[in-house]
């Protein structure tokens, strides 16, 4: 383990732990695979109070992982037992676990390591001039060596499980451990801003962040594309013995499953459900059915108050406050929901919403205007107009003169006879190439023409059937992992349901139909279908919402008179006014509102 930073032996210095603390630790393995070795490593890095930590793996760990950084270093003599089991700067009995504060306090990470790869070095100096390098072979120290290098340490574990052939047979092909890396590294970074992380893969680097100065910022960076980071939020709650940030992002960057959501307790990512849980409690009702909030739940909390070693890789926790720790998170996110997204200040007369994530506030009846427009009785006539899914497909030339979505005498005329909607609603014109004006009643409404078409599109993709057609040549492509070969033989059914239909066996795979709306690359497509796997039960959704995005009108597209009056009409008929990505398909203007903007008295 890299030296210092601990604060809890007198000297700092490594010791092996006496028998009966040994035993009453009682650690298991750690070392299942790269991202095992990676997490550990960098673990130590932190705990060494490195600024600088790079990661470099090769054939995805399984050849090569090294960790290299700019920390306090090790002495030689602590270098020469630091792979010997139970050895630790860390703690020196079962007492200092309650007041432990560094990543790691278990002796076997360096150990396992050592005792799970071929070979094992270990370059380290305190000072800059002074350094040391030990190597391990099968395990086995090999002697230690005067080295050069600055101030950390390096290390470099080579052939992993080379000389344990059943547990390499274990590990999945190098781009799938690769990714596993790359996602502990990530995972890793979440909780330290202010370290320089490099990742580099085969000699290449692939991933660099450089120190921020805020945990939002490193969310944003690690996660999100440079447009949605305006879109997250940071916020802290306090309660006994901790405090918590809370870094979550607006419905316009939601998920379909929980990818994106981390509990980290003292640093360390966890696992802990009801934690979670607490984060969408928090947000409850401003998300659409069936997606989840992006974010991530920082605790930090007194040693004394939770136990660490519950858990062989330390991915758990127990909390003697697990409760008061759930109600802190969910109620500054229930009271941000009241305070944030609806507050209303007035300027010159005028309510001005501010930080508002959606169109229209929260009324005191607790009912939502603006965003959930009233519902026709009926929706005959627009039916007529508008017709099937393949008339709100957007086609090549058809840019202008009739429209996208087309027209006919029999469709006007259905439209004319059909009963009215109440209040008429006059089309104004477009602005910017994508809002659709509309006039109604005592109001304006800025229809979002992509956003109403995919909404549109995602409803009736989803109420099915999803028309389909058969390539005339089909799209060729290999897996890189047993676990996409897994999802494509036991989902083929539920595929096809959703107008897909793939065929293969083994590495090798052919997709046959796809959806008639479908306008992808072969890339494209197959990585839009192998990443359904991570969309578990919410497969549909997450395919009606990637096949309406894709077949939506889009900003700049031109929509005569009819087809923008069609749309808007549409619009308004719309179970939920948002699009399947979260964003408003429309804001209400009043006519009040309006006057009052500009000081102008009502006549």
């Amino acid at each position: 383990m890299n030296g210092g930073g601990t604060g809890l032996a007198e000297t700092g210095r490594i010791q092996i732990l006496a028998p009966e603390e040994i035993r009453k630790i009682a650690a298991g393995e750690v070392i299942d695979r790269p991202a095992s070795l990676v997490r550990e490593l960098f673990d130590n890095a932190v705990d060494a109070q490195g600024s600088v930590i790079e990661i470099l793996i090769e054939e995805g760990g399984i050849r090569r992982v090294e960790v290299v950084d700019d920390g306090k270093g090790i002495g030689r003599e602590d270098l020469s037992l630091c792979t010997l089991p139970h050895a630790t700067s860390k703690i020196r009995s079962l007492a200092d676990l309650d007041t432990a504060v560094t990543l790691g306090f278990r002796g076997e990470a360096l150990a396992a390591a050592a005792a799970a790869v071929s070979h094992l070095e270990i370059l380290s100096s305190t000072d800059g001039r002074e350094a040391w390098l030990l190597r391990t072979e099968a395990g086995i120290p090999v002697g230690i060596e005067p080295g050069r290098r600055t101030r950390g340490t390096s290390v470099r574990a080579l052939g992993l499980f080379d000389a344990i052939p059943a547990r390499k047979r274990f590990l999945k092909r190098d781009g799938a451990e690769g990714k596993l890396c790359r996602d502990v590294f990530l995972e890793k970074a979440l909780a330290f801003p202010n370290v320089s992380l490099h990742f580099r893969a085969d000699n290449k680097l692939k991933l660099f962040l450089p120190p921020v100065a805020t945990l939002k910022e490193r969310f944003a960076a690690v996660f999100l594309d440079p447009g949605d980071k305006d879109f997250l939020k940071e916020i802290a709650a306090t309660g006994p013995g901790f405090t918590v940030s809370i870094v979550f992002g607006g419905p316009e960057i939601y998920r379909n499953d929980r990818r994106q959501q981390f509990v980290f307790a003292n640093k360390r990512r966890i696992q802990e459900y009801s934690l979670m849980q607490a984060l969408e409690y928090g947000l409850q009702g401003w998300f659409p059915n069936g997606v989840h909030p992006v974010g991530a739940i920082f605790i930090e909390i007194d040693p004394k108050l939770a136990d660490f070693n519950i858990h062989p890789a330390k991915k758990e926790a127990r909390f003697s406050n697990l409760g008061a720790i759930h109600h802190a998170v969910s109620s500054a996110l229930q009271d941000l929901s009241r305070r944030s997204f609806m507050v209303q200040e007035k300027i010159g007369g005028r309510q001005d919403r501010q930080e508002d994530w959606f169109s229209g506030g929260k009324e005191r009846d607790g009912s939502r205007k603006g965003v959930y427009p009233e519902r026709a009785p009926d929706r005959l006539a627009l039916e007529a107009l508008l017709g099937g899914v393949h008339d709100f497909v957007p086609l090549p030339g058809r840019q202008s003169g009739a429209g996208v979505y087309g027209k006919d005498t029999a469709a006007d005329e259905a439209a004319e006879s059909a009963p009215a909607y109440g209040e008429r609603a006059v089309y104004l014109g477009t602005i910017f190439g994508v809002f659709i004006l509309i006039e109604k009643g005592e109001n304006l409404y800025i229809i979002d023409q992509h956003a109403a078409h995919e909404r549109i599109l995602y409803d009736r993709f989803l109420a099915g059937p999803i028309p389909r057609q058969e390539l005339l040549v089909p799209i060729l492509f290999k897996t890189e992992s047993s676990e996409e070969d897994e999802f494509l033989r036991a989902n083929s059914a539920a595929l096809e349901k959703l107008g897909v239909i793939v065929r293969g066996d083994g590495e090798s795979w052919r997709i046959e139909v796809l959806p008639a709306a479908w306008r992808l690359s072969d890339s494209e497509t197959v990585r839009e279908i192998l990443s359904l796997r991570e969309a578990r039960e919410n497969m549909a959704e997450h395919w009606a919402a990637t096949l309406s995005c894709r077949a939506a009108v889009k900003e700049g597209d031109y929509l005569d008179r009819e087809s923008a009056l069609a749309l808007a009409e549409e619009s308004f008929r719309l179970p939920v006014a948002l699009c399947p990505h979260g964003r408003p398909v429309q804001v209400k203007i009043s006519r009040g509102e309006l006057y009052r903007a500009v000081r102008r008295i009502e006549g």
